[in-house]
């Protein structure tokens, strides 16, 4: 089974918006916590959780404990996401009568804990881990815990527990994102290092400050530490923890507190406090905006692949693009799924594999088989009746279905009925198969008609602009709408791999920065413009974003 990364990706999503949507109608909430473990349960919910919203007592389901239960909007809206209750059913968080309060509660079916005290969740998840094993029942407990009621000694009484009557059905997460209720942990008691100064993110650079791990490992845990962000690692530290006997394991996540919202990203403000009605829909653009950057593995040393594996894992690419060529639809030749499959133990990072060949619906399988998550065929090589059949077999397999369109194709209109459910399309602007090319400056108007085309499908996936994308083009690209990126030269080809995407991203979120300042000088002129400019008080954030509003003239 592939990873199911874009289904993840879009519920995900999904919650994210809830739980500003909940929060703002309530005027209260706790968005910064949701969003820091909004990964976690992504994956929790769309891949490994064994659950029923139709039944919420089945006996054999999985128990999801939120110890961190203030973050109770990040659960309910994955629940929501889920089935367990209609998502406007958010708008009732907090109020008198509604099941969906503060804090977890019983009241709430699905909900397995009452989350009011903090430290006291990984107690009661030994108890029903344990409860389990006496019962000889096969089902898992799955526990977050916060780094901020990591204070408690109730926490570490636990751990001692579990350790001891080694509940290895019990995995626990430590959504670690350095903040607690009004301030940084490091700064209050300090689970890696003491922290001097703000400047939060040197916590995350320098890993010989990373005291937390051998805390839980001195306790008889095992214990595997990830970028709790990276839906892949998430995927693979579970399944890690679930083939691991004899110990319980604990899933230490770094995150950032109020992850994909600039403003609230690693800013203590945002533990406890709801967004204002006249920021929710350029929050809600925001989000719509996160973006994904791929190198193309071929525009480098195709003699060794291996190698350049291994730099997309140092930079940090979002997932890895592999060009597959069989000198038939195109006349360049490169690998076919063999290598996929040579590659594939290299890293968890997502495979995005794209065939440029003919006739996809007789090989897919093969992909599939060979480890690939995304998977796209070409529109001038399929039809309705093909690409279903393609379509259907990733589906059941969990691999992210992609349709791709060469420059001088149109979206062709049996594709719209795939549209609702295309996890990504392909905008080809260059002509595949050859390398070295500059972008096509028509893909821009292109774009613009295809935005028309898939809005009105309900499309949800991602746009990839692939061929000739570099620093030069690449914010005007993402304004047309792409928000998948694959870098061929002009990352693969450069030396320093990360800093390449580091450079690339910070061109997209120039243009996504100018964007949001232009909906709030849409929404609400130089007041609001000023109002969004002022919620980024972090870093250096607020005098980037005020010189970009100065210069298009927004104030």
């Amino acid at each position: 089974m592939g990873l199911n990364y874009y289904q993840i990706k879009k519920n995900i999503l999904r919650a994210r918006k809830l739980v500003i949507r909940g929060t703002n109608a309530a005027g209260s909430g706790h968005p910064g916590g949701s969003f820091s473990m909004a990964e976690i349960l992504g994956c929790l919910f769309n891949k490994h959780l064994k659950f029923d919203p139709d039944n919420p007592q089945w006996d054999d389901r999985d128990r999801l404990v939120l110890s961190k239960g203030h973050a109770a909007p990040g659960l309910f809206s994955n629940m929501a996401v889920a089935g367990y209750f209609p998502e406007s059913e958010i708008d009732t968080l907090r109020k008198f009568g509604s099941k969906l309060q503060g804090h977890p509660d019983l009241k709430c079916p699905g909900v397995e804990f009452c989350g009011g005290s903090l430290g006291t969740g990984l107690s009661y998840s030994i108890g029903i881990a344990l409860a389990a094993k006496i019962d000889s029942k096969n089902h898992h407990v799955y526990t977050i815990i916060g780094d901020g009621e990591s204070d408690e000694g109730q926490v570490w009484e636990a751990a001692m527990t579990a350790s001891k009557y080694k509940v290895d059905n019990l995995t626990a997460f430590l959504d670690r994102n350095f903040i607690q209720q009004d301030s940084y942990t490091e700064k209050i008691m300090p689970l890696d290092e003491n922290l001097e100064g703000s400047e939060i993110s040197e916590m995350w650079k320098d890993a010989s400050r990373w005291k937390t791990g051998d805390k839980w490992r001195s306790f008889g845990w095992n214990v595997i530490e990830i970028d709790g962000h990276r839906v892949e690692q998430i995927d693979a530290a579970i399944m890690k923890a679930n083939a691991t006997k004899g110990v319980p394991t604990i899933i230490i996540s770094r995150t950032i507190k109020g992850k994909s919202i600039e403003h609230m990203e690693d800013n203590p403000q945002w533990h406890g406090k709801a967004p204002d009605s006249d920021v929710v829909p350029i929050i809600n653009l925001e989000l719509d905006s996160q973006f994904m950057i791929a190198p193309s593995i071929i525009a480098g040393d195709m003699t060794n692949l291996e190698n350049e594996i291994k730099r997309c894992v140092t930079g940090r690419a979002d997932y890895i693009h592999l060009d597959v060529m069989d000198g038939q639809f195109v006349p360049t030749k490169t690998f076919d799924h063999n290598k996929i499959k040579e590659l594939r133990p290299l890293t968890v990072i997502p495979f995005d594999t794209h065939l440029m060949i003919t006739e996809p619906v007789k090989y897919v399988k093969d992909y599939v088989d060979a480890g690939s998550d995304i998977i796209t065929v070409h529109a001038e090589v399929t039809d309705e009746s093909s690409f279903g059949e393609i379509h259907d077999v990733l589906r059941q397999n969990q691999v992210g279905v992609g349709l791709s369109i060469n420059p001088d194709t149109e979206l062709p209109e049996w594709s719209y009925k795939f549209l609702q459910s295309l996890d990504q399309l392909i905008v080809m602007s260059v002509v595949p198969g050859k390398s070295g090319q500059k972008y096509i400056e028509e893909t821009h108007e292109k774009m613009t008609r295809l935005n028309s085309i898939l809005k009105q499908h309900n499309f949800s996936g991602y746009i990839e602009a692939d061929g000739g994308v570099n620093l030069e083009n690449i914010g005007s690209v993402f304004s047309d709408g792409a928000r998948a990126f694959v870098g061929g030269g002009a990352i693969i080809g450069q030396r320093d791999v990360r800093a390449a995407i580091r450079d690339f991203r910070n061109e997209v979120l120039k243009s996504r920065r100018y964007e949001l300042l232009a909906k709030a000088n849409e929404l609400g002129g130089s007041d609001l413009v000023n109002k969004w400019i002022g919620l980024h008080v972090i870093g250096e954030k607020q005098e980037q974003i005020k010189k970009i509003a100065q210069e298009a003239g927004f104030i």
